[in-house]
């Protein structure tokens, strides 16, 4: 069975974050195998007796999933240390433990998915599962961004478009999915993109490139699910087909044989 570091093993299978197990290592509430483990780099595997509290850890089976509408001006985070809004602040306090499949900036809205499987929620970010977009820019759509979106960029510097504290420098873009472009003048345009990566800020660091700011980004559908008329700031499970959906696609990766990395809470995928 694989060994996993100990905050890990207790926030995948409980309501505490990593951050909040770390407290409780600290503080001298989890034991493994009856001894208390106060060190933080300690490796664990459910063939240990893991003890919270005074009370057995078990494995989590099963999972459930959430649209949630994100709202501008919201932290996909679970906290932040300026004090600005996060979608747990809106959330209901019963999702306090979810994750979400990747992340969309503070100044981008639209359909977030959140978790209470970390397993779940690293197939769905690191998988090709296709992400349609809204976006608006405050200048044209020329014939050199078309070609980008059709044949694919890199760029040694992408930083124009990411976040100033990014340790991202260089960035290859695939082909875009699809695009339509909505409407094309100097001062704004918009653009419908389908893309099947979730890369750190892909859309605005690709159009960063060309020296325009992406001014709106509104996400609406993630494979198989659309956001329909969900209301911002609110949230609604899946539903029977989109769980059927998924559980088809866990499959098929299965039988793919890909090895999925587990999801990191500080990860910086799908930031757009």
């Amino acid at each position: 069975m694989e060994l996993m570091r100990l905050n890990k093993m207790i926030s995948h299978n409980t309501h505490f974050s990593r951050r909040e197990a770390d407290e409780l290592i600290k503080a001298g509430h989890v034991k493994i195998d009856g001894v208390v483990v106060q060190d933080l780099s300690t490796q664990v595997s459910f063939k240990n007796k893991i003890e919270l509290n005074g009370k057995a850890l078990f494995e989590k089976h099963g999972y459930s999933v959430i649209v949630y509408h994100k709202q501008k001006g919201e932290l996909v985070s679970k906290k932040d240390d300026r004090g600005r809004r996060t979608i747990y602040d809106t959330l209901p306090s019963q999702f306090g433990h979810y994750l979400s499949v990747g992340r969309l900036d503070f100044a981008s809205e639209g359909l977030l998915l959140l978790c209470d499987s970390p397993s779940v929620v690293s197939a769905l970010m690191h998988g090709d599962l296709e992400r349609v977009y809204y976006v608006k820019i405050n200048g044209m759509i020329t014939a050199a961004m078309e070609k980008a979106m059709q044949e694919g960029l890199f760029l040694e510097n992408a930083r124009k478009g990411g976040h100033s504290h990014s340790e991202i420098r260089s960035m290859d873009f695939a082909p875009f999915v699809s695009y339509r472009i909505i409407k094309n003048n100097p001062t704004f345009s918009t653009i419908k993109v389908t893309i099947n990566e979730g890369k750190n800020r892909e859309l605005r660091r690709f159009f960063g490139y060309f020296d325009v700011d992406v001014v709106d980004l509104k996400r609406v559908s993630y494979g198989k699910v659309d956001l329909g008329m969900l209301r911002p700031g609110r949230h609604r499970y899946f539903d029977g087909s989109e769980y059927t959906a998924l559980r088809d696609y866990l499959e098929y990766i299965k039988r793919d044989g890909d090895k999925i990395p587990v999801v990191d809470e500080d990860e910086e995928d799908d930031d757009q």
